[in-house]
Protein backbone atom coordinates (compact mmCIF):
# COMPACT_ATOMS: atom_id res chain seq x y z
CA UNK A 1 0.00 0.00 0.00
CA UNK A 2 1.41 3.15 -0.88
CA UNK A 3 2.22 6.20 1.99
CA UNK A 4 0.11 9.27 1.88
CA UNK A 5 2.14 12.64 2.14
CA UNK A 6 2.35 14.22 5.04
CA UNK A 7 -0.33 16.72 5.96
CA UNK A 8 2.18 19.63 6.14
CA UNK A 9 3.97 18.49 2.95
CA UNK A 10 4.86 21.53 0.27
CA UNK A 11 4.18 18.59 -2.49
CA UNK A 12 0.31 18.05 -1.11
CA UNK A 13 -0.60 20.83 -3.49
CA UNK A 14 1.62 20.52 -6.22
CA UNK A 15 -1.66 19.51 -8.80
CA UNK A 16 -3.15 23.20 -8.56
CA UNK A 17 -3.95 24.72 -11.28
CA UNK A 18 -3.92 28.50 -12.22
CA UNK A 19 -6.30 30.34 -14.06
CA UNK A 20 -5.98 33.97 -15.26
CA UNK A 21 -8.91 35.58 -14.34
CA UNK A 22 -10.00 33.31 -11.33
CA UNK A 23 -9.92 35.31 -7.67
CA UNK A 24 -7.95 33.14 -4.87
CA UNK A 25 -7.25 33.90 -1.47
CA UNK A 26 -3.68 32.95 -0.83
CA UNK A 27 -1.78 32.06 2.33
CA UNK A 28 1.92 31.99 3.52
CA UNK A 29 3.18 31.88 6.62
CA UNK A 30 7.50 32.93 7.71
CA UNK A 31 9.75 30.12 8.38
CA UNK A 32 9.26 28.70 11.82
CA UNK A 33 5.98 31.40 12.20
CA UNK A 34 8.76 33.78 13.34
CA UNK A 35 6.97 37.36 13.82
CA UNK A 36 9.15 39.42 11.44
CA UNK A 37 6.48 41.28 10.65
CA UNK A 38 5.77 42.73 13.87
CA UNK A 39 8.49 45.32 12.76
CA UNK A 40 6.63 47.47 10.29
CA UNK A 41 9.60 48.34 8.28
CA UNK A 42 9.62 44.28 7.25
CA UNK A 43 5.74 44.23 6.21
CA UNK A 44 6.36 47.51 4.32
CA UNK A 45 9.23 45.33 2.50
CA UNK A 46 6.19 42.65 1.68
CA UNK A 47 3.72 45.93 0.88
CA UNK A 48 6.16 46.94 -1.61
CA UNK A 49 6.12 43.38 -3.43
CA UNK A 50 2.57 43.01 -3.49
CA UNK A 51 2.24 46.80 -5.01
CA UNK A 52 4.89 45.91 -7.42
CA UNK A 53 3.43 42.91 -8.95
CA UNK A 54 -0.10 44.89 -9.03
CA UNK A 55 1.67 47.43 -11.04
CA UNK A 56 3.65 44.88 -13.30
CA UNK A 57 0.22 43.55 -14.28
CA UNK A 58 1.08 40.02 -12.92
CA UNK A 59 -2.19 40.18 -10.58
CA UNK A 60 -4.78 42.47 -9.53
CA UNK A 61 -4.36 43.31 -5.38
CA UNK A 62 -8.14 43.39 -3.92
CA UNK A 63 -7.10 42.84 -0.17
CA UNK A 64 -4.15 41.98 1.64
CA UNK A 65 -2.98 41.88 5.36
CA UNK A 66 0.35 41.71 6.34
CA UNK A 67 0.64 39.67 9.84
CA UNK A 68 3.66 39.31 12.15
CA UNK A 69 4.18 36.06 10.53
CA UNK A 70 2.13 35.33 7.91
CA UNK A 71 0.18 37.03 4.70
CA UNK A 72 -3.15 36.57 3.80
CA UNK A 73 -3.85 37.91 -0.17
CA UNK A 74 -7.28 38.18 -2.25
CA UNK A 75 -6.25 38.54 -5.55
CA UNK A 76 -7.58 38.03 -9.04
CA UNK A 77 -4.46 36.18 -11.32
CA UNK A 78 -3.61 37.72 -14.56
CA UNK A 79 -0.20 37.59 -16.63
CA UNK A 80 1.43 34.47 -14.29
CA UNK A 81 0.32 31.75 -12.75
CA UNK A 82 0.12 31.13 -8.97
CA UNK A 83 3.52 29.52 -8.70
CA UNK A 84 5.20 32.17 -10.53
CA UNK A 85 3.46 34.88 -8.08
CA UNK A 86 4.22 33.79 -5.33
CA UNK A 87 7.63 32.83 -5.69
CA UNK A 88 8.31 36.09 -7.18
CA UNK A 89 6.59 37.61 -4.13
CA UNK A 90 8.28 35.38 -1.35
CA UNK A 91 12.12 35.35 -3.46
CA UNK A 92 12.02 39.38 -3.28
CA UNK A 93 10.71 39.68 -0.09
CA UNK A 94 13.26 37.35 1.52
CA UNK A 95 15.78 39.30 -0.25
CA UNK A 96 15.40 42.18 1.11
CA UNK A 97 14.56 41.23 4.33
CA UNK A 98 17.70 39.48 4.73
CA UNK A 99 19.48 42.49 3.70
CA UNK A 100 17.90 44.58 5.77
CA UNK A 101 18.74 42.21 9.10
CA UNK A 102 22.15 41.64 8.00
CA UNK A 103 21.87 37.89 7.18
CA UNK A 104 20.75 35.18 5.30
CA UNK A 105 18.28 32.46 5.60
CA UNK A 106 15.10 30.96 4.75
CA UNK A 107 11.93 33.70 5.47
CA UNK A 108 9.48 31.66 4.69
CA UNK A 109 8.05 28.50 4.98
CA UNK A 110 8.25 26.28 1.55
CA UNK A 111 4.45 26.23 -0.48
CA UNK A 112 1.53 28.30 0.54
CA UNK A 113 -2.29 27.65 0.68
CA UNK A 114 -4.27 28.56 -2.32
CA UNK A 115 -8.21 28.93 -2.58
CA UNK A 116 -9.92 29.44 -5.74
CA UNK A 117 -12.98 31.80 -5.09
CA UNK A 118 -16.18 30.89 -6.82
CA UNK A 119 -17.69 33.54 -9.37
CA UNK A 120 -20.61 33.73 -7.35
CA UNK A 121 -18.75 33.73 -3.92
CA UNK A 122 -18.82 37.54 -2.20
CA UNK A 123 -15.40 38.81 -2.68
CA UNK A 124 -16.15 41.77 -0.29
CA UNK A 125 -16.32 39.33 2.15
CA UNK A 126 -13.43 37.85 1.40
CA UNK A 127 -11.65 41.05 1.90
CA UNK A 128 -13.66 41.89 5.55
CA UNK A 129 -12.66 38.08 6.73
CA UNK A 130 -8.76 39.10 5.57
CA UNK A 131 -8.72 42.69 6.74
CA UNK A 132 -10.52 42.18 10.01
CA UNK A 133 -7.37 39.10 10.82
CA UNK A 134 -5.89 41.47 13.10
CA UNK A 135 -9.14 42.14 15.03
CA UNK A 136 -9.63 38.73 15.46
CA UNK A 137 -5.72 38.28 16.94
CA UNK A 138 -6.38 40.96 19.44
CA UNK A 139 -3.33 43.44 17.66
CA UNK A 140 -5.86 46.04 17.64
CA UNK A 141 -9.72 47.47 18.45
CA UNK A 142 -9.98 48.94 15.11
CA UNK A 143 -9.17 47.80 11.93
CA UNK A 144 -7.66 50.84 10.96
CA UNK A 145 -5.40 51.08 14.00
CA UNK A 146 -3.41 48.58 12.18
CA UNK A 147 -0.78 49.58 9.57
CA UNK A 148 -0.21 46.72 7.01
CA UNK A 149 -3.41 46.04 4.88
CA UNK A 150 -5.32 47.98 2.14
CA UNK A 151 -8.49 46.77 -0.01
CA UNK A 152 -9.89 48.18 -3.35
CA UNK A 153 -12.92 48.94 -1.48
CA UNK A 154 -11.48 51.62 1.16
Amino acid sequence: MPKSAPSHSHRLRSGRISETGRTYLLTSTLYQRQPLFSELTLGRLVVAELRAVHEQGWAISLAWVVMPDHLHWLVELQERSLDELMRRIKSNSARLINRHLGRAGQVWQTGYHDRALRKDENLLLAARYIVANPLRAGLVERIGDYPLWDAVWV
